[in-house]
C-alpha cells in the first residue's frame, strides 16, 4: 500500500472533547490534514519536545528514549496503519542495526517518541483519504506551544498571568522561565517563552 509522509502542523485544545487535545498532522507537500484527538499528558509530551524544553526529571517518553539508545535501538519511523471506528492504530519501526522490529503503540505515544528520535511519520493513503481534510490557504499551519494545557490542571488564570509578564524585564523573564522548567510547570514556561519571543521580534 502507498505510504504518505506526515509532519506535525498543529496542536491545540479540543473544542469538542473535554480534557483532550487535537494533534494535526499534515501531508508533506500536500494540502491534506489528519486531525487526531489525544490526551493532555501526550499533548504535553509532544509540545515539550517541540519547544526544546528540558524537564528537571525525565518524562516517560524521555526515559524510553534513553533506555532504547543505551541498547543501540533506534526508531526509524512511525506508521499509522489503521483506523477502526475513529481509533487510529500505530506502530514503531525499530532497529538495532541488524534486525528490524515492529512494535504496536498508541498513536499519541508513537508521535511523542517520533519527535524525540527525529523519526519520520507515515500513514497509508487509504487512511488519509478517508479521515483527512483538505485545507485551503494556510489554515492549521500553527503550533500553539501548549497554550491550553493549563485548562486541564486548574492552574492560575493564564490571561492575568500573561499580563503580569508584560511588566517584567527580559532578565526577569529568563529567570522565571528557568524556575518554571525546574518546577515542571510547562504551561507557565510556554507563556513566558511566548512573551520572550514577542519581545525579541519587536527589537
Amino acid at each position: 500500500m502507498k505510504k504518505v509522509k506526515l509532519d506535525i502542523v498543529g496542536l491545540s485544545y479540543s473544542q469538542t472533547q473535554s480534557g483532550a487535545y487535537a494533534l494535526v498532522l499534515g501531508e508533506v507537500n500536500g494540502r491534506r490534514r489528519l486531525p487526531i484527538i489525544i490526551g493532555a499528558f501526550e499533548a504535553q509530551a509532544i509540545a515539550i519536545e517541540i519547544e526544546k524544553m528540558t524537564p528537571s526529571r525525565p518524562l516517560t517518553h524521555d526515559l524510553f528514549k534513553t533506555f532504547a539508545q543505551i541498547y543501540n535501538i533506534e526508531i526509524e519511523e512511525i506508521l499509522i496503519y489503521n483506523l477502526v471506528e475513529g481509533v487510529f492504530y500505530a506502530k514503531l519501526i525499530c532497529t538495532d542495526g541488524k534486525t528490524t522490529h515492529e512494535i504496536d503503540a498508541r498513536t499519541s505515544d508513537a508521535i511523542a517518541l517520533a519527535v524525540r528520535f527525529n523519526a519520520a511519520i507515515y500513514t497509508y493513503e487509504f487512511i488519509l483519504s478517508s479521515a483527512g481534510i483538505v485545507i485551503e490557504g494556510n489554515d492549521f499551519l500553527f503550533l500553539e506551544n501548549m497554550d491550553n494545557l493549563s485548562k486541564e490542571q486548574g492552574t492560575e488564570d493564564m490571561s492575568s498571568m500573561s499580563s503580569s509578564y508584560k511588566s517584567l524585564t527580559i532578565e526577569e523573564l529568563n529567570q522565571k522561565l528557568q524556575e518554571a522548567i525546574a518546577e515542571e510547570a510547562y504551561e507557565k514556561a510556554a507563556r513566558i517563552r511566548d512573551e520572550l519571543n514577542k519581545r525579541n521580534n519587536e527589537r
